[in-house]
């Protein structure tokens, strides 16, 4: 076949067909054109999920008729000074979008600079454009996408449902709003009520008050400030709770100088930086800008310029990694801040549907619900006749030794839930210190079910789950050990023999290089079964049997294109969770306060290896809320 040049129109949907994959694609092609004309307000409208109409009006510099026309053509830009494209101080400038979106759909820009007259229009359908023509606009530019893919139907089949193109619309919509707080914008959509995000400054708290405009306030909530500085680069933004996580990494926001991306070096190291406090499965909230000279980074690599390749990727990972690092384990241990108003919102439903006489039958027992104990010489609520209920309650007062709720005569249930404690919940028999009360975690003053130790500090009450917190610990002080000088050993005065399944034994025996070097020394001990002689002291008393058979289970996801470090840590991860508190023991006071005291001085303290959160903190005011106080 010989060579010969394509047809312009042809060449414009082989570009269209890099640039403009789905709508989203276009819209953000288009309202970063908006952004770079200097637009302090962007109104965008989006039917059909994009493909029946996309527009965007902005109030930027708008351009004349010579312009006008010289913008559908290919490889024609403003956005570039001089010939340098490696000085990129724009969203974009390969020339390609507005050409590409007019061969594959029907196009239309009406546009007016301040200082002209009259606006001009120029359209292009299926890429056959039509001359520049007068017409009605105030300054600014609007630009029109109808009928998208319409001169290419076969692209029609690879797009998604209605819904799904407008989420992934919006989506753009959010990325390109996070990174110019300073810009107003509108959004409308036909299947969800229109979002209006006004302009902040552009400045640390503006950035914070768009990112919660956009992602909304439980996440602002849920977020620690970030600020980092390495050889030229600068990261600030904010890094999203461990216990407020995501099932996908979508909630990831990126920015590379005001850019949105989806790069993979930062998202690695997003992930390495979390690695200790989520679960694989789990994804942190973020929304990071990083800042560094565009002549460091190569915004060109993808048409959709979506992905940067760094001069020096080692630094910008090394800058996350550490910058995010020191955010999430500087300060007093913080976990989610959504936990009380769960709470409340649970409180309220229940008893708002519970005791409400209209939401009861006639013929209801209100004596389940409320009765007076024997000697009371009140009288309840005059509600819908219920002074003639039996006098008592359904639940045990404590007893006159002070052992707590469920140690009276009668066997209650607690209230009625099922949830007498289990285990010593004396409020008064440990009397807090007054130094105590001010610490963080506060003074322990109860332990229910032999799992959940309740503790009091100066204006509220912190749930401690006591296996989760112990694990965390547990696990600090094996890597701490590890950097240090090794983990101690403790050589068994019988070995162990464990029982495993042939092949998981002979999976885990050949990994004994790596488990030695976290002091847990095993040998095959014939077909299916392994020979333990030495464990890590660290684990004191754990259950050694346990131990080596989780580690065999999961021995086949151990990923052998991870660096040492990294297996070496999930492994200690697990041995972690075997040498902690288990739930179900029992804690005097001295050993609660000592677990409290030593969470506060643990890194990540605020969530166990697994993602977990360890604590829940309920400020008073919060309580009173549940009783009506407030």
């Amino acid at each position: 076949m010989p060579l010969r040049l394509l047809p312009s129109t042809l060449v414009d949907r082989i570009a269209a067909g890099e640039v403009v994959e789905r709508p989203a694609a276009a819209l953000k092609e288009i309202v970063e054109n908006a952004l770079d004309a200097g637009a302090s307000r962007v109104e965008i409208v989006i039917d059909g999920g994009g493909r029946r109409l996309m527009r965007v009006t902005d109030d930027g510099s708008g351009m004349n008729a010579e312009e006008l026309a010289l913008a559908v053509e290919r490889h024609a830009t403003s956005k570039l000074d001089g010939e340098d494209l490696l000085a990129i101080h724009t969203l974009g400038f390969r020339g390609e979008a507005l050409p590409s979106i007019g061969s594959v759909a029907r196009l239309s820009i009406t546009s007016r600079p301040r200082e002209a007259e009259s606006a001009f229009e120029i359209r292009v359908e299926g890429g056959v454009k039509s001359p520049v023509r007068p017409a009605a606009l105030g300054f600014g530019t609007r630009v029109e996408v109808r009928d998208l893919f319409f001169a290419t139907p076969a692209r029609l089949k690879f797009l998604k449902s209605e819904r799904a193109e407008t989420a992934a619309a919006v989506d753009a919509v959010k990325r390109l709003a996070l990174a110019r707080p300073e810009v107003g914008f509108t959004l409308v959509t036909d299947d969800r009520p229109p979002l209006t995000w006004p302009a902040r400054a552009r400045d640390a708290a503006g950035q914070r008050a768009r990112i919660a405009d956009v992602l909304g306030q439980e996440a602002g909530g849920n977020a620690l400030d970030v600020e980092g500085l390495r050889e030229g680069a600068r990261l600030s933004g904010l890094a999203g709770l461990p216990t407020y996580s995501k099932a996908n990494s979508l909630s990831q926001y990126l920015f590379v100088n005001g850019r949105p991306v989806r790069d993979k070096v930062l998202i690695g190291a997003i992930r390495a930086a979390y690695a200790d406090l989520l679960p694989s499965d789990r994804h942190p909230v973020t929304a990071l800008f990083l800042n560094l000279d565009p002549r460091e980074v190569d915004v060109n690599v993808h048409p959709a310029k979506t992905e940067v390749r760094f001069r020096d990727a080692g630094n910008i990972r090394a800058l996350i990694v550490r910058t995010l690092t020191d955010a999430l384990t500087a300060g007093a241990p913080r976990t989610t801040s959504t936990a009380a108003d769960r709470l409340t919102q649970f409180a309220r439903r229940d008893f708002s549907t519970d005791y409400r006489p209209e939401a009861r039958p006639d013929n209801y027992d209100w004596s389940r619900s409320w009765a007076a104990p024997e000697g009371f010489a009140g009288s309840r609520p005059d509600h819908a006749g219920l002074n003639e209920a039996p006098s008592r309650f359904d639940f045990d007062l404590p007893a006159g030794d002070g052992r707590g709720f469920g140690g009276g005569s009668g066997g209650g249930s607690g209230l009625g839930l099922g949830l007498a404690p289990s285990a010593d919940a004396r409020a008064n028999a440990a009397p807090a210190a007054a130094e105590a009360l001010e610490r963080p975690l506060g003074a322990a003053r109860a332990q229910l079910h032999e799992t959940y130790i309740i503790a009091q500090t100066r204006d509220g009450v912190v749930v401690i789950d006591q296996h989760a917190a112990h694990e965390r610990i547990v696990y600090e002080r094996l890597k701490a050990a590890m950097e240090r000088d090794g983990l101690a050993r403790q050589m068994l005065l019988v070995p162990l023999v464990v029982e495993l399944d042939p092949s998981e034994a002979a999976r885990l025996a050949e990994r004994a290089p790596a488990l030695e070097k976290l002091g847990l020394v095993i040998e095959p001990f014939g077909a299916g079964a392994l020979l333990v002689r030495e464990v890590p002291a660290l684990l004191g008393n754990a259950d050694v049997p346990a131990l080596v058979r989780e580690l065999a289970e999961h021995a086949a996801e151990w990923d052998d294109a991870l660096p040492l470090e990294r297996r070496l840590l999930r492994i200690a991860a697990t041995m972690a969770c075997h040498g902690s508190v288990r739930a179900g023991r029992r804690l005097r006071v001295e050993e609660m306060n000592a677990l409290l005291r030593e969470m506060e001085e643990t890194p990540n303290a605020a969530q166990c290896n697994h993602g977990r959160p360890t604590f829940v903190t309920l400020a008073l005011a919060d309580i009173e809320r549940l009783f009506a106080r407030r």
